[in-house]
């Protein structure tokens, strides 16, 4: 049996419609043609996903926020280097 590959705009239009409960799971799942288990497993990632997003909504707000401390370090410490670097041209009059 060939294993078919759903698109997730697909899997959750599949799992919205069994969310809703205007038909039955069993339903849901023989019209298009999946197993009732697939159905809850996608279920249950699609709610986790959800339950991530809501307890952890700043945590990567968190992640960019240490990303740019860490390059405003670096350009930091470029910029000194770069006036070392002209110092001691003028230094030694390699201009």
């Amino acid at each position: 049996m060939k294993t078919r590959k759903w698109t997730s705009e697909e899997k959750l239009a599949i799992i919205m419609e069994g969310l809703k409960g205007t038909k039955s799971v069993a339903d849901i799942c023989r019209e298009h043609q999946i197993s009732q288990t697939l159905y809850y497993k996608w279920r249950d990632k699609f709610l986790e996903g959800g339950k991530k997003a809501l307890t952890n909504g700043d945590s990567g707000n968190n992640a960019y926020k240490a990303e740019i401390e860490r390059l405003q370090k670096i350009i930091g410490k470029q910029a000194v280097m770069i006036e070392v670097l002209k110092k001691t041209e003028d230094l030694f009059g390699t201009r």
